[in-house]
This record gives C-alpha cells, sequence and structure tokens, in this order.
C-alpha cells in the first residue's frame, strides 16, 4: 500500500507521523533539536507587497493544469505566507527552494502532504493549523510545479515617476514654526491604515497623522534633526518637515515593490546631504538627495552568497544604519550574507568595501562608542561584528535560535564591563556581548553570560544610558500571558531574573485576541518607557507610558485613530543612535 493510501485509511495521528516523515524526506533536512515556534511562523510568514503586484502566468505543460483565476490566488497566497521564507523567485531564503526542478518529480499529492502536515525541519503545518482549507491545499501544491512568476523590476524611470517634492527646499520654513519639542516627539507606525501618529513626548498629545507608505517598517531622523524619514513595506518613503507649523510631508518616492530600511547621511560636512534606503524587491539600494529624495544612484544587490560561493538572484536588503566615523552607510545583504559599507563621498564613483559575515542579515546597531556596528544573522544564530573605524570584520559571535535584536541595548554590565544586548525570536535566551577590546578584553567580542526572559518571540530589547532597568518584549509570544506583558531587568543584579509589569491590564482595553505589547522605547530623559499595545485594527489599540524609575504606570494614550500601532522611536534617540 502506498504511503498516501496508508494516511487515507489510518487514524489521524498516525496520519499525521507518516505525513511529517513523507514532508521530512521532501525537505532532506535533519529534524532539528527546536520546532519551529508559532512565533517563527507568524515572523517569517508576513504578508509581501507583491501579493498585489501584476505578474505573467508562464504555462508550463509539464505541470497541473491551472487557470488564470487559479494562479492568481495561489500567487497571492503564496506572496502572503511563503514569500518570506522561500524567496520571491521559490529559490529558497531561510526555507527551501520550491523550484519546479524540484516540485515536479514530486508530484501533486505528495506535496498536498508537505503542505498540509508541515515538516519537524521548520515547514509550517499549513493545512492542520487551519490556515489553508483542503481546496487551497491543493491550489497551493499545484501552483509551486508551475513557473515561478517574476515580479517586475523597478529602476530609475519607474522611480522617478513616483517622485514628488510636495514641498521645494526653497518654500520650506527658514526657522521652526512650531513650539513642539522636537526631541522628545515619538513616531508611531499605524500599521493597517498606511499612517504615523506624531505625538508630543511631554504633553502626551497626538500632533499629527500622517499619510504614507503601507507598513511603516522604521523612522529615521536626518543629521540635523529636521526631517523625519520613514519607510513602508510597499517601498515608499517619505519625507517629513518637522519646522512646519503642523510637521508633514515634503516629499516622497517609491523605491520598489517592498522594502524595509532607510537612513540618512551623518558624517560631518555630510549632515542631511543623502538618503538611502533598501529593497527585498527589487534586491537593490538607491541612493537620494536629502532634502527632495530624487534618486541619484540604484545598486543591484545581486550575487554570491559567503558560504557556498554560490549565485542568489534575490538577496534583499535589510538594515542599514549611517557610519559616525566615514561617509559610508552600512548595508545589510540578507541572503548572501554580505556587509557593505557604501561610501558616499564620490556617489559618480562609488567605492564600497564588501565585508563577509552571515546568511540571512537582518537587524542590529551600534555599540555605546557608535565605533563598531553588530548585526543579526537571525536564520544563522549569529550576531557579525564590523569596526566601523577600519572598515573590517571583528568576529562572528554564535549566539541562541534567531536573534532579533532591533538595534539593540547598550549598558555596562556589572561583570563584562560594557556589553551590546541582543533577545531572541526562537527561545527565550537574552545574549550579552562584550563590546570594550581594550579594558574589558577577555569579555569583548564573544557571549560573556546568556539569561533567560520570559519566553520566545522577542522582538525588541532597550535601555537608556541614565537608566539601570532593561526592558524585553515578546510580542510573538503564543502565550497571551507572556505576549501581553513586559519583562523587565534590573541590570545591577541580571541574577535576581525579571519582573512582569501586565502592560495590557494597564492599557485597560477589552476584547479578546487584543493587545500584543511590542518596543519599548524612552524618552530623551530617560525616565519613562513607552509601549504599543498593538491589537487588531477593528480592535481597540492603546500606547502605555511607564515610570522607568518607579515601574508604575504613568499614562495611557488612547484615540479612535491609534489604529494597529507596532513600531514607535523617540526622534532624539533615533537621530543620536541612543540605544
Amino acid at each position: 500500500m502506498s504511503v498516501l493510501a496508508t494516511l487515507k485509511r489510518s487514524a489521524p495521528v498516525a496520519a499525521a507521523v507518516l505525513a511529517l516523515s513523507v514532508a521530512s524526506a521532501f525537505a532532506q533536512e535533519k529534524k532539528p533539536e527546536h520546532p519551529t515556534s508559532e512565533a517563527e511562523i507568524k515572523y517569517q510568514a508576513g504578508g509581501s507587497p507583491l501579493a498585489g503586484a501584476e505578474m505573467h502566468q508562464d504555462i508550463n505543460p509539464k505541470a497541473p493544469p491551472m487557470s488564470k483565476a487559479e494562479f492568481d490566488k495561489a500567487r497571492q497566497i503564496y506572496f502572503e505566507r511563503c514569500a518570506g521564507c522561500h524567496g520571491v523567485l521559490r529559490k529558497g531564503a531561510t526555507g527551501k527552494p520550491l523550484t519546479p526542478d524540484i516540485t515536479l518529480p514530486r508530484g501533486t499529492d505528495y506535496l498536498k502532504v508537505f503542505i498540509k502536515y508541515g515538516s519537524p525541519a521548520g515547514m509550517p503545518n499549513w493545512g492542520t493549523s487551519g490556515d489553508l482549507n483542503d481546496a487551497e491545499v491543493d491550489l497551493m501544491a499545484r501552483y509551486v510545479q508551475q513557473t515561478p512568476p517574476t515580479p517586475p523590476e523597478f529602476g530609475m524611470a519607474e522611480m522617478k515617476a513616483t517622485w514628488k517634492v510636495i514641498v521645494p527646499p526653497d518654500q520650506r520654513p527658514k526657522k521652526k514654526l512650531n513650539n513642539y519639542n522636537l526631541d522628545n516627539i515619538f513616531s508611531t507606525t499605524l500599521r493597517d491604515t498606511g499612517e504615523v501618529a506624531l505625538i508630543d513626548g511631554d504633553s502626551k498629545k497626538i500632533i499629527s497623522i500622517i499619510k504614507t507608505g503601507y507598513a511603516v517598517h522604521i523612522s529615521r531622523v536626518s543629521a540635523s534633526g529636521r526631517y523625519l524619514f520613514v519607510i513602508g513595506r510597499d517601498a515608499k518613503i517619505n519625507m517629513i518637515d518637522l519646522w512646519m507649523e503642523k510637521p508633514d510631508n515634503v516629499a516622497e518616492i517609491r523605491t520598489g515593490l517592498e522594502a524595509r530600511s532607510v537612513d540618512t547621511s551623518k558624517f560631518k560636512g555630510y549632515e542631511d546631504k543623502y538618503a538611502i534606503a533598501g529593497s527585498y524587491w527589487p534586491p537593490q539600494f538607491v541612493i537620494m538627495k536629502g532634502d527632495t529624495l530624487e534618486p541619484l544612484k540604484i545598486v543591484a544587490t545581486r550575487g554570491m552568497t559567503v558560504d557556498t560561493q554560490e549565485y542568489h538572484p534575490e538577496p534583499r536588503v535589510a538594515a542599514i544604519v549611517a557610519s559616525h566615523y566615514k561617509p559610508e552607510f552600512v548595508v545589510n545583504v540578507k541572503e548572501t550574507g554580505k556587509i557593505l559599507m557604501v561610501n558616499y563621498k564620490d556617489i559618480d564613483n562609488l567605492t564600497m568595501t564588501e565585508i563577509p559575515a552571515a546568511r540571512f542579515l537582518h537587524d542590529g546597531g551600534w555599540d555605546s562608542t557608535h565605533r563598531y556596528v553588530l548585526m543579526a544573522a537571525n536564520q544563522s544564530n549569529k550576531i557579525a561584528i564590523v569596526d566601523a573605524k577600519e572598515g573590517k570584520k571583528v568576529a562572528i559571535v554564535e549566539v541562541d535560535k534567531i536573534p532579533h535584536p532591533g538595534r539593540g541595548a547598550n549598558f555596562v554590565h556589572p561583570k563584562c564591563g560594557p556589553v551590546w544586548a541582543t533577545g531572541h525570536l526562537g527561545s527565550e535566551k537574552i545574549s550579552f556581548i562584550g563590546t570594550d577590546p581594550v579594558k574589558h578584553k577577555a569579555f569583548a567580542w564573544k557571549v560573556c553570560e546568556a539569561i533567560d526572559g520570559q519566553g520566545g518571540g522577542n522582538l525588541f530589547i532597550k535601555t537608556h544610558p541614565k537608566s539601570t532597568n532593561l526592558w524585553v518584549d515578546t510580542p510573538l509570544n503564543p502565550d497571551p500571558k507572556i505576549h501581553r506583558s513586559i519583562a523587565v531587568f534590573n541590570i545591577k543584579d541580571l541574577k535576581a531574573g525579571f519582573k512582569v509589569l501586565p502592560i495590557f491590564e494597564w492599557a485597560g482595553i477589552k476584547g479578546e485576541g487584543a493587545g500584543r505589547i511590542v518596543q519599548p522605547e524612552y524618552n530623551k530623559a530617560g525616565d519613562e518607557v513607552w509601549f504599543s499595545v498593538w491589537s487588531a485594527k477593528n480592535q481597540e489599540s492603546a500606547l502605555v507610558i511607564v515610570d522607568d524609575k518607579t515601574l508604575k504606570l504613568k499614562a495611557v494614550i488612547k484615540d479612535p485613530r491609534l489604529i494597529t500601532p507596532t513600531g514607535h522611536f523617540n526622534l532624539y534617540n533615533t537621530q543620536h543612535d541612543v540605544y
């Protein structure tokens, strides 16, 4: 009897076990020590703006037939749930390749088992979890045997067609026209409405709600502190003038079809001169004028991986940070595992230093001196460290499962001296990496201590130079008790463990399934910590503010306009890389 026939006749548990064996064989991987967590699935399977992009259906005579309507539906499901792991072109990213040369020999029935039951190696059980019904499982099994559709490229002509200078530089204010304390404004992403909220950190009042791209990923501030740049996952960049009577957009552009990163030049003599954005699709970055967003130079990132030296067709640009030591941008190229030091001194004759790191580079930030940049290669479970002054790799540090530091957290450890900290998506561990190679050489560039937090599903970790607290969120943990609260450690006594603060309860929000607590963010003074209470777009959300010294509730901001608040950034701390 065939495996599939056995599955149909067996008891459900036995069927699941056999199906997992089939899927595991398909993945050609050994079962890992820790199976894929719900947090990882939520993180990797986030919807892509490419789901709505027009793509050509290339009829493959060897593949199972699909109507145009079926193909388009399957393509949408793929980009909403699968592209984050398997790649736009299905050639593999953090997940295995799913190209026709692999999928066609397996056949539709085999693939249906794989999709429905998942695999211990990391494939989610899309069918048995209820995310896809049997008809959709069948649809996806046929879709992955088709020739992968290629999204359109996005070059200079396409960028310039979207570029708008709403208020030219010579028509902008010559001095600040408002009374806001710009250093203590927070830029808060309203994920599902395509907006950011500018909130006065002093009065706790909303200054304005500004239209942006979809699901703004980050907010960055120009070196002068005048301009705020935000980038949506749809690669739309908005440039906001904070000197206006009511801060608003003065320029905008789309630099691709999907993106995550933007920053501006910070080196002395180049303040506010350039902006840079990196795209997930097409795989490239673009340098723009810092006062108008006019695109000047596009650089593709397609190339060879650092480990196997094989060509990768879609290495996405993840985090970008601006160097304080040279006129350079530090650019993470995710799938090839390269850190590019892009020198913007002469962009007509652009020079780049390519530093081999580790595959799946994602986010990261500076140490306390702003000399060393620490970047997480999340699916490789590594932190790559680069000396921005010398332009050289310092070390590759092994950490726990799927580090996700955001920008990380810098403080002085009681034993190890200056450290940079990261939490993890895939485990409860918090790792402290020594960053002082002079006075604390024995602990430099290694994990000097690792402690346990509440659980996996961490996205952001934060402290402040004036604080003795370390805050760790867990918004992607499946346990509501964990993702609705925050863990806080005393830096001077880390072994004492953490206190849990009931942030969701303090927000006073009602509703089942509401309220993931995300991204602790300090005000400029370092005496308040702000949290987003992230609920669905049809549920109430809020911002909760905690007194850093007493750990008591200080304020709650509620407003019908605060729809799906996620990331939020204090402008002063963001401008000066204080974390």
